[in-house]
């Protein structure tokens, strides 16, 4: 089986026990916590901060041992906030490219910092924007929502997005040995989650399938176990 990654999105947590539901999903075998920020400019909707990542960051643990945050910005302007991010623990920044005026820089603000460097394509974002930055990316998030809301439907089309985007990984990595992550958000599902990894993805973000699952299905860990057992067949 590859290696593949199930990121629950807290957007779909509840957010008045968001400590407990981090550390729970954690303990349930979550890969990575999705953290989503929004700043109802760049998208309309307004979120979490620094503050709140660095206070659900030790509750982001399995056996002993720290589970990834990775952080989505969806923020325009993006460099200020870099920083407050990766002093609050990020280990995953992703950002968009229309949110900064030079993207080259902000991804080397990012590993400057000691994170991992992501971009978000939306539905929109043609994939040719990373060609000339794949030296710089640990991970591509693409958008298989028009970012702003959880709880939305998958955007067919964005499957020929991936093995577009898989296809540039993979060529880059034939060039370079250079590994990068192939991250999916937006309407994953146990229905559609190994279409999705046969079109090429890696890492999947889920919100509202994994934190609205019922106790008598098995929880978040039930969930996310369906969709490692779906994923086995890709």
């Amino acid at each position: 089986m590859k290696d593949y990654r199930i990121a629950p999105s807290i957007l779909s947590a509840d957010f008045a026990r968001l400590g407990e539901e981090v550390a729970r999903v954690s303990a349930a075998g979550a890969d990575f916590i999705h953290f989503d920020v929004m700043d109802n400019h760049y998208v309309p909707n307004l979120t979490i901060g620094p503050m709140v990542c660095a206070a659900i960051k030790p509750y982001a643990v399995h056996d002993g041992k720290p589970v990834t945050l990775d952080v989505h910005l969806m923020v325009s302007p993006v460099d200020q906030i870099i920083p407050e991010f990766a002093k609050a623990g990020a280990n995953i920044i992703t950002v968009h490219p229309e949110a900064t005026l030079h993207l080259d820089r902000t991804l080397a603000l990012i590993r400057d910092h000691g994170c991992r460097a992501g971009v978000a394509l939306n539905p929109g974002t043609s994939p040719a924007v990373i060609d000339y930055v794949m030296d710089r990316l640990d991970l591509i998030l693409l958008m298989s929502v028009n970012p702003g809301f959880g709880g939305q439907s998958f955007i067919a089309e964005t499957l020929v997005k991936i093995a577009e985007v898989r296809k540039r990984i993979d060529e880059h990595h034939a060039k370079t040995g250079k590994s990068i992550l192939l991250e999916v958000d937006g309407g994953v599902k146990t229905e559609n989650v190994a279409e999705i990894g046969r079109a090429g993805a890696c890492s999947f973000v889920s919100g509202s399938a994994i934190f609205g699952a019922r106790d008598e299905d098995g929880g978040y860990r039930g969930v996310m176990q369906r969709m490692r057992d779906a994923l086995a067949s890709v």
